[in-house]
């Protein structure tokens, strides 16, 4: 823990995270860097593990360690929301990402209070993985927990910020008051190392078609259709084109069931666990595959596309609104579906490279990292107006 400096009013946010491994720690730690940058006091309140993981201490920040539970009634959810009261300054704004964060804050009663929502609830598919009875009963009770959460969080925040358009009408829907769109971007490092040397680390057959999913081992990332899609392919003595092997990156609660399935089916398919070479996984990637239940605003379709990466993702969320033409977009939850794509571009090394030309022409247009914080710098100031004209209240 960094050493504590007092937040004044003027210029002042504190951000709030709970345990994250991806995509919302990457945000918040960019968000962070650019603020520092522009003056800003930062404060960010999480658990532990994220500032070790994403370093938000090294880009400015004051870091207290906050663990920030699942928003279910109990003792942890009482911990919880005590210990962003203490540490989150009255003056300043609260910016809380994600719902977990965003109940906590809004019990916690920290105003002006300005939440971003990252993810939508999703329901478990109990068909979709290995679930025990328990495992069945316990997806229903945290479903209806969230509901509540989702209402809480919407009603609570004094403006919300919805990464995707379907987000957006989710909260405004929930009873969110002064709700907008805040597309979160991404920026590619680049590459470290050469293609030629990832895939024969990775152990690439010379010849296979190499795809690459990065993501967390979790139901909302439907990576058991692009295992299931691989093995039909594998199987299938007729099917056309080169070899395909890929190669999932990211670490989270389904490896071990994950694992078995790959175990059980011989698919061409490794988990990598987490990474921190992403960009040199996408520069040595053929086919770059998100096959998600639901996205907003995809870091890694980004990322892909910012590589210049052909990309096969699914239709849902954001992702059509984001990626437009500059991606084969496929239907949700249908291996079939997923494997005549990826046989299509197995078997078109032309078709690959005109759909990277269209990728890169479509991420050229989208906003950059210093346009989101641009825009959390104008909503801040509002809500800091805001405080001052109401003489605090």
């Amino acid at each position: 823990m960094s050493a504590r400096r007092s937040l004044g009013p003027q210029r002042s946010v504190t951000q709030v995270l709970g345990t994250s491994t991806g995509g919302v720690g990457v945000h918040v730690r960019s968000v962070t860097a650019g603020l520092v940058d522009r003056g800003w006091s930062v404060q960010v309140l999480g658990p532990q593990a994220t500032d070790e993981l994403f370093g938000f201490t090294a880009a400015g920040a004051t870091f207290v360690p906050v663990e920030i539970g699942a928003p279910v009634p109990g003792p942890g959810l009482l911990r919880s929301v005590r210990a962003v009261r203490a540490a989150a300054p009255r003056a300043g704004v609260v910016h809380a990402h994600g719902l977990r964060a965003t109940v906590v804050c809004v019990l916690a009663r920290r105003r002006p209070l300005l939440a971003t929502w990252h993810n939508l609830v999703l329901d478990e598919q109990p068909g979709s993985l290995r679930m025990t009875l328990r495992r069945r009963i316990a997806a229903v009770a945290r479903g209806a927990v969230a509901v509540v959460g989702e209402r809480a969080a919407a009603r609570g925040a004094t403006v919300s910020l919805g990464a995707s358009q379907d987000l957006v009408e989710r909260i405004a829907a929930l009873g969110g008051r002064d709700v907008r769109l805040a597309p979160v971007a991404a920026t590619l490092t680049a590459a470290a190392r050469d293609p030629a040397a990832v895939r024969r680390e990775l152990g690439i057959d010379d010849g296979a078609l190499l795809l690459v999913t990065v993501a967390r081992l979790h139901p909302q990332k439907g990576l058991e259709v692009l295992i299931a899609a691989l093995d039909a392919r594998a199987r299938d003595p007729h099917a056309g084109g080169p070899a395909v092997q890929a190669v999932i990156a990211g670490s989270g609660p389904l490896e071990h069931e994950l694992a078995g399935r790959i175990s059980d089916t011989g698919a061409p398919v490794r988990l990598l666990g987490r990474r921190d070479d992403v960009a040199d996984l996408l520069s040595a990637a053929d086919v770059v595959v998100l096959p998600s239940r639901w996205e907003a605003r995809s870091l890694v379709a980004q990322e892909a596309l910012l590589a210049g990466r052909p990309l096969i993702a699914t239709d849902v969320g954001g992702l059509p609104e984001l990626l437009g033409d500059g991606a084969l977009l496929v239907p949700p939850g249908d291996p079939r579906a997923l494997r005549e794509a990826i046989d299509q571009l197995a078997s078109d090394p032309q078709e690959r490279a005109a759909l990277a030309r269209r990728g890169a022409q479509r991420a050229a247009g989208w906003p950059t990292e210093a346009d989101t914080v641009n825009q959390l710098d104008g909503v801040y100031r509002e809500l800091l107006a805001r405080v001052g004209a109401s003489g605090g209240k």
